[in-house]
């Protein structure tokens, strides 16, 4: 195993932190500015764009995309480091187009809906969503209750789908689907929906913590083509789980990238802080939240570099997966609250980021696959159940 980045992919990554420091970072007072009045911290189109123009300039377009749509089809190993500096702001942001579905999309798709689907999205003419969790059925996608079925050349679709995100802008969406209920996992299939699809309805906007949006959706008679199914019919669950796999290394590089940011503003604030004739930074506590920080982060980066190593190698990373995000959610959650504790009562205003960083951390312990489920995935496995 050799979790040294070449040359090259080092360069990627000081570029990015760059792009960070320089782009993304300077944002966050405007960012904060709207949260903090109940808005949506996203950037906004405008500021999307100008970052998007940046983007292809500097390079950082597409960069798990394949190299025939112009990406630079980087190996998980780089997509650690590129995803723990993107991580440092509190600014909701990842390289176009998002990695996860990208990777289901790749992994199924046909020559029709590569023509149609995939290549527009690697080159981040559209957006997707993908609908999986249910009201009845969030952590265990086989109980899912929606179902699809055939009608002569058509696939008729009925169910109800929630925390979605991206439906207000998603031009299509990837739709998990029961077609074969006897079979348990291996029924479970994909759809590609366009929007505006008829019986295929946004029915509420859901606010989140930290200002975020998902959406419920209800999926009314809906009728497909037999040409939307996306991948084999049954076969839905794999890719499904390599999408999940993607999207649960992304979020532990990122834990990482937010705590090294929450260290730095408590390191800072530590040397000048004075409290009872003496700096923060001699106080023992503060020193063991730091010293304890650093090495969790270290351990944590070693777990996502181990985990993309296996991934690049092609070699199965469930488990592993499940550990990084448990590890790196819990790690970063505690960092970020400690380093809240140092600020004070600065440390609960929304005039900082950590607030902003929190409330990201929190949801993740949730979204794709809540901590105690991991939990219960790696202990199952170790006993061999």
């Amino acid at each position: 195993m050799h979790f040294e980045l070449t040359e090259e992919h080092r360069m990627l990554q000081d570029l990015v932190a760059k792009f960070v420091n320089q782009h993304l970072i300077p944002l966050e007072p405007q960012v904060l500015k709207r949260e903090a009045i109940g808005g949506n911290p996203e950037p906004t189109p405008e500021e999307m764009q100008k970052l998007d123009e940046i983007c292809r300039q500097a390079g950082l377009w597409g960069l798990d995309s394949p190299e025939e749509f112009g990406g630079a089809d980087l190996p998980a190993m780089a997509l650690v480091a590129v995803n723990e500096e993107v991580g440092r702001t509190a600014v909701p942001f990842h390289f176009p187009p998002d990695s996860p579905n990208l990777h289901m999309l790749r992994a199924t798709v046909n020559e029709q809906q590569r023509k149609k689907y995939l290549e527009p999205y690697a080159r981040g003419e559209t957006i997707s969503a993908i609908g999986i969790s249910e009201p009845g059925a969030g952590s265990d996608p086989a109980n899912m209750s929606t179902r699809a079925v055939k009608d002569g050349n058509e696939w008729v679709i009925n169910g109800r789908k929630i925390w979605v995100s991206k439906m207000a802008e998603a031009d299509f969406t990837i739709l998990m689907a029961v077609t074969d209920p006897e079979k348990g996992r291996n029924g479970i299939s994909a759809f590609l929906v366009d929007r505006d699809t008829s019986g295929f309805i946004v029915e509420r906007e859901i606010p989140m913590i930290g200002g975020h949006r998902t959406y419920e959706i209800v999926i009314d008679n809906c009728r497909l083509p037999e040409s939307q199914l996306l991948g084999e019919r049954g076969r839905g669950f794999a890719p499904m789980q390599l999408r999940l796999s993607v999207r649960r290394l992304q979020m532990a590089s990122w834990c990482i990238g937010m705590a090294r940011r929450a260290v730095e503003m408590m390191c800072e604030h530590a040397r000048q802080r004075v409290t009872f004739g003496a700096p923060l930074a001699d106080r023992q506590t503060v020193q063991w939240w730091i010293a304890d920080a650093e090495t969790k982060i270290h351990a944590c980066r070693l777990m996502c570099q181990h985990a993309a190593w296996k991934l690049d190698q092609g070699q199965d990373v469930r488990t592993e997966i499940s550990m990084v995000k448990v590890f790196g959610t819990e790690m970063a959650q505690e960092v970020v609250d400690n380093a809240m504790q140092c600020f004070g009562a600065m440390g609960m205003t929304k005039e900082m980021p950590l607030q902003l960083l929190a409330n990201r951390i929190r949801a993740m312990r949730i979204y794709d696959g809540p901590s105690e489920v991991h939990r219960w995935v790696i202990a199952r496995r170790r006993l061999g159940l």
